[in-house]
């Protein structure tokens, strides 16, 4: 028998509560931005989710990660570009891709909780495609 605990399902909610970031909100001048204003690094960006403390009461979720993002990417710009998805139902954060200097320097700042790797992973199949055989 399979058991899930709480976390798995607060993980999976948070996970599956996103709001993405659409193209049209990103400008094409922003890519140049990024180059510039991220420190020289040999390392690729990868995507990471960053946890935060709640915005403060009346705060727009996007408005206060993109302030804290662009802190280390250099410009609002490149952090509308970096920005992937604002957590803000289960969980209080947002997806980005970074490098691992930025990760470095994102982990100091006031209101970052945490800064973990992005990873896929695969569920396993339900078997008879019914739950009956899990327990919650």
């Amino acid at each position: 028998m399979m058991q899930i605990n709480q976390w798995t399902i607060i993980l999976f909610i948070a996970l599956s509560i996103t709001i993405p970031i659409s193209n049209s909100q990103k400008s094409s001048s922003s890519t140049v931005a990024m180059a510039e204003a991220a420190p020289a690094s040999s390392a690729p960006a990868d995507v990471y989710i960053v946890y935060t403390e709640q915005p403060a009461e009346g705060s727009d979720h996007e408005s206060f990660h993109l302030s804290t993002l662009s802190s280390v990417v250099g410009s609002e710009e490149a952090a509308k570009e970096s920005l992937i998805y604002v957590y803000k139902s289960a969980a209080t954060g947002f997806s980005a891709k970074l490098t691992p200097e930025q990760v470095s320097l994102l982990e100091k700042k006031p209101g970052v909780l945490q800064v973990v790797v992005s990873k896929t992973v695969q569920l396993h199949p339900v078997v008879g495609g019914t739950m009956n055989n899990m327990m919650v």
